[in-house]
């Protein structure tokens, strides 16, 4: 793949992330106000500052490269995130919890993806932010892995595979 393709496939993942930031932010929104447990709450709740911070970085990105978020991407990922936030209110506690922690499985990948893009690009620039992002959400995939396995259910529904340690993030990219 060459540069432009690499900068075209770099706009496009990121164009995803953003609007996939924006279904996050407001799924977890109604995700930690619907759950009883305190502890619970708030970390949902931070889990939840930490996407509209990516939300941000990720915009400034794809500003940078003369882009912008995909208008309808934007719509759906707020039908979406609205949608995924009133249901946690009427799903009991298993549902919500392993969505949250399968799709942030998802997010590592694309993160790890836009980093090899972007390098790929000539965007080396954007390598570190968007490698620290795929840990971010390593570790949003670690929290709610370990809610949804804490739960008897998780013996009865198949727990999505588990992603590589945290560490081969920045040593996978590097060997790649």
């Amino acid at each position: 793949m060459n540069a432009v393709e690499a900068r075209a496939k770099l706009v496009e993942i990121l164009q995803f992330a953003f609007s996939g930031e924006l279904a996050a932010g407001l799924a977890y929104r109604g995700h930690w106000s619907s759950v009883s447990d305190p502890a619970e709450r708030e970390r949902i709740r931070t889990i939840e500052d930490e996407e509209w911070h990516h939300r941000k970085l990720v915009g400034a990105m794809l500003k940078e490269l003369g882009s912008g978020p995909d208008p309808r991407r934007e719509r759906r990922a707020t039908i979406i995130g609205r949608t995924l936030g009133v249901l946690c209110y009427v799903a009991t506690w298993f549902p919500p919890m392993y969505g949250a922690g399968k799709l942030e499985s998802r997010n590592i990948r694309e993160y790890e993806a836009a980093a090899r893009f972007a390098r790929d690009s000539g965007n080396e620039q954007y390598v570190d932010c968007l490698l620290t992002m795929a840990e971010v959400e390593w570790e949003h995939e670690a929290y709610f892995r370990a809610r949804v396995t804490s739960h008897w259910l998780s013996r009865v529904v198949r727990v999505w595979p588990a992603p590589p340690p945290r560490d081969e993030i920045r040593r996978g990219f590097a060997a790649s």
